[in-house]
Protein backbone atom coordinates (compact mmCIF):
# COMPACT_ATOMS: atom_id res chain seq x y z
CA UNK A 1 0.00 0.00 0.00
CA UNK A 2 1.14 3.54 -0.75
CA UNK A 3 1.77 6.04 2.03
CA UNK A 4 -1.16 5.34 4.39
CA UNK A 5 -1.16 8.89 5.74
CA UNK A 6 -1.48 10.38 2.25
CA UNK A 7 -4.22 7.87 1.42
CA UNK A 8 -6.20 8.71 4.56
CA UNK A 9 -5.82 12.43 3.86
CA UNK A 10 -7.20 11.87 0.36
CA UNK A 11 -10.10 9.79 1.66
CA UNK A 12 -11.02 12.43 4.23
CA UNK A 13 -11.90 14.73 1.35
CA UNK A 14 -14.17 12.08 -0.17
CA UNK A 15 -15.88 10.71 2.94
CA UNK A 16 -17.37 12.91 5.65
CA UNK A 17 -16.11 11.74 9.04
CA UNK A 18 -15.74 7.98 9.35
CA UNK A 19 -12.00 8.25 10.10
CA UNK A 20 -11.98 5.11 12.28
CA UNK A 21 -14.02 3.05 9.81
CA UNK A 22 -11.83 4.15 6.89
CA UNK A 23 -8.69 3.19 8.80
CA UNK A 24 -10.11 -0.24 9.66
CA UNK A 25 -11.22 -0.99 6.09
CA UNK A 26 -7.90 0.16 4.58
CA UNK A 27 -5.94 -1.89 7.12
CA UNK A 28 -8.05 -5.02 6.56
CA UNK A 29 -7.75 -4.81 2.77
CA UNK A 30 -4.01 -4.15 2.99
CA UNK A 31 -3.73 -7.27 5.16
CA UNK A 32 -5.41 -9.30 2.43
CA UNK A 33 -8.67 -9.80 4.30
CA UNK A 34 -12.25 -9.73 3.09
CA UNK A 35 -14.46 -7.09 4.71
CA UNK A 36 -18.09 -6.90 5.80
CA UNK A 37 -19.65 -3.53 6.65
CA UNK A 38 -22.73 -3.92 8.82
CA UNK A 39 -25.15 -1.11 9.61
CA UNK A 40 -28.53 0.45 8.82
CA UNK A 41 -29.33 1.93 5.37
CA UNK A 42 -27.93 5.35 4.60
CA UNK A 43 -24.82 5.15 6.78
CA UNK A 44 -22.41 5.57 3.86
CA UNK A 45 -21.24 1.98 3.40
CA UNK A 46 -21.16 2.14 -0.41
CA UNK A 47 -19.65 5.63 -0.41
CA UNK A 48 -16.84 4.53 1.90
CA UNK A 49 -15.99 1.42 -0.11
CA UNK A 50 -16.03 3.21 -3.45
CA UNK A 51 -13.74 5.91 -2.07
CA UNK A 52 -11.33 3.33 -0.64
CA UNK A 53 -11.20 1.44 -3.94
CA UNK A 54 -10.49 4.66 -5.82
CA UNK A 55 -7.87 5.71 -3.30
CA UNK A 56 -6.11 2.35 -3.54
CA UNK A 57 -6.27 2.51 -7.34
CA UNK A 58 -7.93 -0.87 -7.76
CA UNK A 59 -10.97 -2.01 -9.71
CA UNK A 60 -14.46 -2.11 -8.26
CA UNK A 61 -17.13 -4.58 -9.34
CA UNK A 62 -20.58 -3.73 -7.97
CA UNK A 63 -23.24 -6.36 -7.32
CA UNK A 64 -26.69 -5.56 -6.00
CA UNK A 65 -27.70 -8.19 -3.48
CA UNK A 66 -31.28 -9.42 -3.84
CA UNK A 67 -33.29 -12.62 -4.17
CA UNK A 68 -32.74 -12.62 -7.96
CA UNK A 69 -28.94 -12.89 -7.69
CA UNK A 70 -28.42 -16.47 -8.85
CA UNK A 71 -25.00 -18.14 -9.06
CA UNK A 72 -25.13 -17.79 -12.87
CA UNK A 73 -25.68 -14.02 -12.64
CA UNK A 74 -22.80 -13.70 -10.20
CA UNK A 75 -20.34 -16.05 -11.92
CA UNK A 76 -21.27 -15.74 -15.59
CA UNK A 77 -22.62 -18.05 -18.28
CA UNK A 78 -21.94 -19.54 -21.69
CA UNK A 79 -23.60 -17.66 -24.54
CA UNK A 80 -26.27 -20.14 -25.73
CA UNK A 81 -26.23 -18.96 -29.33
CA UNK A 82 -22.45 -19.28 -29.66
CA UNK A 83 -22.36 -22.64 -27.87
CA UNK A 84 -24.46 -24.07 -30.72
CA UNK A 85 -21.80 -23.12 -33.25
CA UNK A 86 -18.54 -23.06 -31.26
CA UNK A 87 -19.20 -25.46 -28.40
CA UNK A 88 -18.23 -24.95 -24.77
CA UNK A 89 -14.95 -23.05 -24.89
CA UNK A 90 -13.59 -20.11 -22.97
CA UNK A 91 -14.26 -17.63 -25.78
CA UNK A 92 -18.02 -18.03 -25.50
CA UNK A 93 -18.16 -17.64 -21.73
CA UNK A 94 -19.63 -14.30 -20.61
CA UNK A 95 -17.89 -13.28 -17.40
CA UNK A 96 -20.07 -12.23 -14.48
CA UNK A 97 -18.92 -9.70 -11.87
CA UNK A 98 -17.30 -12.38 -9.69
CA UNK A 99 -15.15 -13.79 -12.51
CA UNK A 100 -14.30 -10.25 -13.66
CA UNK A 101 -13.10 -9.35 -10.16
CA UNK A 102 -11.12 -12.60 -9.85
CA UNK A 103 -9.37 -12.12 -13.18
CA UNK A 104 -8.63 -8.41 -12.66
CA UNK A 105 -7.71 -8.49 -8.98
CA UNK A 106 -10.53 -6.07 -8.19
CA UNK A 107 -12.78 -5.51 -5.22
CA UNK A 108 -16.07 -7.35 -5.54
CA UNK A 109 -18.61 -5.25 -3.68
CA UNK A 110 -21.80 -7.11 -2.79
CA UNK A 111 -24.46 -4.76 -1.52
CA UNK A 112 -26.94 -6.16 1.00
CA UNK A 113 -25.31 -9.57 1.11
CA UNK A 114 -27.90 -10.86 3.56
CA UNK A 115 -30.61 -10.63 0.88
CA UNK A 116 -29.02 -13.05 -1.60
CA UNK A 117 -30.02 -16.73 -1.91
CA UNK A 118 -28.10 -19.31 0.11
CA UNK A 119 -26.78 -21.10 -2.99
CA UNK A 120 -25.24 -17.85 -4.23
CA UNK A 121 -23.77 -17.16 -0.83
CA UNK A 122 -22.14 -20.60 -0.88
CA UNK A 123 -20.29 -19.65 -4.07
CA UNK A 124 -18.82 -16.62 -2.29
CA UNK A 125 -17.84 -18.72 0.73
CA UNK A 126 -15.91 -21.09 -1.55
CA UNK A 127 -14.08 -18.23 -3.24
CA UNK A 128 -13.17 -16.63 0.08
CA UNK A 129 -11.84 -19.96 1.38
CA UNK A 130 -9.97 -21.19 -1.68
CA UNK A 131 -9.08 -18.02 -3.57
CA UNK A 132 -10.36 -19.64 -6.74
CA UNK A 133 -13.50 -20.79 -8.49
CA UNK A 134 -14.22 -23.92 -10.54
CA UNK A 135 -16.78 -23.31 -13.28
CA UNK A 136 -18.25 -26.35 -15.06
CA UNK A 137 -16.92 -26.67 -18.65
CA UNK A 138 -14.75 -23.56 -18.13
CA UNK A 139 -12.36 -24.78 -15.49
CA UNK A 140 -10.43 -23.08 -12.75
CA UNK A 141 -10.48 -19.29 -12.33
CA UNK A 142 -7.84 -18.19 -9.84
CA UNK A 143 -7.95 -14.93 -7.94
CA UNK A 144 -5.40 -12.39 -9.16
CA UNK A 145 -3.48 -10.35 -6.61
CA UNK A 146 -5.70 -7.68 -5.11
CA UNK A 147 -8.99 -9.56 -5.24
CA UNK A 148 -11.07 -9.00 -2.13
CA UNK A 149 -14.71 -9.44 -1.29
CA UNK A 150 -16.17 -6.36 0.36
CA UNK A 151 -19.79 -6.66 1.37
CA UNK A 152 -22.40 -4.57 3.11
CA UNK A 153 -25.47 -5.68 5.00
CA UNK A 154 -28.37 -4.13 6.86
CA UNK A 155 -29.33 -5.35 10.34
CA UNK A 156 -30.90 -8.80 10.35
CA UNK A 157 -34.32 -7.52 11.43
CA UNK A 158 -34.72 -5.33 8.32
CA UNK A 159 -37.45 -6.48 5.94
CA UNK A 160 -36.23 -9.05 3.40
CA UNK A 161 -32.98 -9.88 5.20
CA UNK A 162 -31.78 -13.29 6.35
CA UNK A 163 -29.38 -14.21 9.10
CA UNK A 164 -25.83 -14.57 7.82
CA UNK A 165 -24.22 -17.90 8.66
CA UNK A 166 -21.17 -18.26 10.84
CA UNK A 167 -19.28 -19.53 7.77
CA UNK A 168 -19.40 -16.01 6.31
CA UNK A 169 -18.47 -14.24 9.53
CA UNK A 170 -15.55 -16.66 9.95
CA UNK A 171 -14.07 -15.48 6.64
CA UNK A 172 -14.47 -11.71 6.90
CA UNK A 173 -13.41 -8.81 9.07
CA UNK A 174 -16.57 -7.09 10.31
CA UNK A 175 -16.78 -3.32 10.65
CA UNK A 176 -19.91 -1.97 12.34
CA UNK A 177 -21.26 1.35 11.03
CA UNK A 178 -23.91 3.36 12.84
CA UNK A 179 -25.44 6.73 12.07
CA UNK A 180 -22.97 9.60 12.20
CA UNK A 181 -23.23 12.52 14.59
CA UNK A 182 -25.24 15.61 13.75
CA UNK A 183 -22.22 17.65 12.64
CA UNK A 184 -21.17 15.04 10.08
CA UNK A 185 -24.71 14.57 8.78
CA UNK A 186 -25.09 18.34 8.45
CA UNK A 187 -21.90 18.47 6.40
CA UNK A 188 -23.17 15.66 4.16
CA UNK A 189 -26.38 17.59 3.48
CA UNK A 190 -24.46 20.81 2.87
CA UNK A 191 -22.23 19.10 0.30
CA UNK A 192 -25.26 17.70 -1.49
CA UNK A 193 -27.31 20.90 -1.55
CA UNK A 194 -26.83 22.97 -4.69
CA UNK A 195 -27.89 26.31 -3.29
CA UNK A 196 -24.78 28.01 -1.89
CA UNK A 197 -26.86 30.65 -0.11
CA UNK A 198 -28.95 28.23 1.97
CA UNK A 199 -28.59 29.12 5.63
CA UNK A 200 -26.48 26.62 7.57
CA UNK A 201 -28.83 26.87 10.57
CA UNK A 202 -31.72 25.78 8.34
CA UNK A 203 -29.71 22.77 7.10
CA UNK A 204 -28.97 21.91 10.73
CA UNK A 205 -32.69 22.01 11.49
CA UNK A 206 -33.42 19.68 8.55
CA UNK A 207 -30.88 17.21 9.95
CA UNK A 208 -32.40 17.59 13.42
CA UNK A 209 -35.83 16.70 12.04
CA UNK A 210 -34.51 13.60 10.32
CA UNK A 211 -32.61 12.46 13.40
CA UNK A 212 -35.78 12.76 15.48
CA UNK A 213 -37.51 10.24 13.21
CA UNK A 214 -35.08 7.61 14.50
CA UNK A 215 -36.15 8.18 18.10
CA UNK A 216 -39.88 8.79 17.77
CA UNK A 217 -41.81 6.21 19.84
CA UNK A 218 -44.43 5.70 17.11
CA UNK A 219 -41.88 4.91 14.41
CA UNK A 220 -40.29 1.51 13.94
CA UNK A 221 -37.85 2.79 11.31
CA UNK A 222 -36.60 6.35 10.93
CA UNK A 223 -34.96 8.08 7.98
CA UNK A 224 -31.31 8.01 7.05
CA UNK A 225 -29.37 11.12 6.10
CA UNK A 226 -30.59 10.55 2.52
CA UNK A 227 -33.95 11.85 3.71
CA UNK A 228 -32.29 15.07 4.91
CA UNK A 229 -30.50 15.47 1.58
CA UNK A 230 -33.74 14.98 -0.35
CA UNK A 231 -35.68 17.34 1.91
CA UNK A 232 -33.07 20.07 1.46
CA UNK A 233 -32.91 19.63 -2.30
CA UNK A 234 -36.69 19.45 -2.73
CA UNK A 235 -37.15 22.50 -0.54
CA UNK A 236 -34.69 24.59 -2.54
CA UNK A 237 -36.38 23.58 -5.80
CA UNK A 238 -39.87 24.07 -4.38
CA UNK A 239 -38.89 27.51 -3.13
CA UNK A 240 -37.97 28.50 -6.69
CA UNK A 241 -41.20 27.05 -8.04
CA UNK A 242 -43.27 29.03 -5.52
CA UNK A 243 -41.07 32.15 -5.56
CA UNK A 244 -40.60 31.73 -1.82
CA UNK A 245 -37.85 31.01 0.69
CA UNK A 246 -36.85 27.57 1.94
CA UNK A 247 -37.77 28.69 5.46
CA UNK A 248 -41.36 29.37 4.37
CA UNK A 249 -43.75 26.99 6.13
CA UNK A 250 -45.61 26.16 2.92
CA UNK A 251 -42.27 25.08 1.41
CA UNK A 252 -40.59 23.38 4.34
CA UNK A 253 -43.42 21.14 5.52
CA UNK A 254 -44.36 20.02 2.02
CA UNK A 255 -40.70 19.19 1.32
CA UNK A 256 -40.51 17.21 4.57
CA UNK A 257 -43.63 15.22 3.73
CA UNK A 258 -42.43 14.42 0.22
CA UNK A 259 -38.91 13.44 1.30
CA UNK A 260 -39.59 11.58 4.54
CA UNK A 261 -43.08 10.07 4.66
CA UNK A 262 -42.11 7.13 2.45
CA UNK A 263 -38.88 6.44 4.32
CA UNK A 264 -40.25 6.01 7.83
CA UNK A 265 -42.26 3.04 9.09
CA UNK A 266 -45.02 3.41 11.67
CA UNK A 267 -45.13 0.81 14.42
CA UNK A 268 -47.83 -1.83 14.10
CA UNK A 269 -50.93 -1.10 16.11
CA UNK A 270 -50.74 2.69 15.83
CA UNK A 271 -53.52 4.53 14.01
CA UNK A 272 -51.31 7.49 13.11
CA UNK A 273 -49.91 7.90 9.63
CA UNK A 274 -46.38 8.72 8.59
CA UNK A 275 -47.63 12.13 7.42
CA UNK A 276 -49.05 12.81 10.88
CA UNK A 277 -45.74 12.11 12.57
CA UNK A 278 -43.60 14.01 10.06
CA UNK A 279 -45.90 17.01 10.45
CA UNK A 280 -45.62 16.80 14.23
CA UNK A 281 -41.82 16.67 14.08
CA UNK A 282 -41.65 19.51 11.58
CA UNK A 283 -43.58 21.76 13.96
CA UNK A 284 -41.35 20.71 16.86
CA UNK A 285 -38.21 21.72 14.97
CA UNK A 286 -39.25 24.64 12.78
CA UNK A 287 -42.26 26.30 14.41
CA UNK A 288 -40.28 28.12 17.08
CA UNK A 289 -39.48 31.78 17.73
CA UNK A 290 -35.88 32.96 17.89
CA UNK A 291 -35.56 32.21 21.62
CA UNK A 292 -36.23 28.52 20.96
CA UNK A 293 -39.52 28.30 22.81
CA UNK A 294 -42.32 26.42 21.14
CA UNK A 295 -45.02 28.48 19.50
CA UNK A 296 -47.53 25.66 19.67
CA UNK A 297 -49.23 24.33 16.58
CA UNK A 298 -48.75 26.16 13.36
CA UNK A 299 -51.13 26.03 10.42
CA UNK A 300 -50.25 23.21 8.03
CA UNK A 301 -50.19 23.96 4.32
CA UNK A 302 -53.27 23.12 2.31
CA UNK A 303 -53.58 19.42 1.72
CA UNK A 304 -51.21 18.41 4.51
CA UNK A 305 -52.44 16.68 7.66
CA UNK A 306 -52.73 18.78 10.79
CA UNK A 307 -50.48 17.84 13.71
CA UNK A 308 -52.06 16.00 16.60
Amino acid sequence: MADPHALLAHLSSQVVGRRREVELVVAALDAGRHVLLEGPPGTGKSTLLRAVAQGLGIGFEFVEGNAELTPARLVGHFDPARVLTDGYNADVFVDGPLVNALRDGSLLYVEEINRIPEETLNVLITVMSEGELHVPRLGRVAAADGFRLVAAMNPFDAVGTARISGAVYDRVCRVAMTYQDKADETEIVRRNTDEANVDSAWIGAVVDLVRRTREHPDLRVGSSVRGAVDMARVATSLARVRSADVSDELVGLDAALVALSGRVRVREGHNRTADDIITELWHEVFARPANGASTGKAIAPKGAPSPR
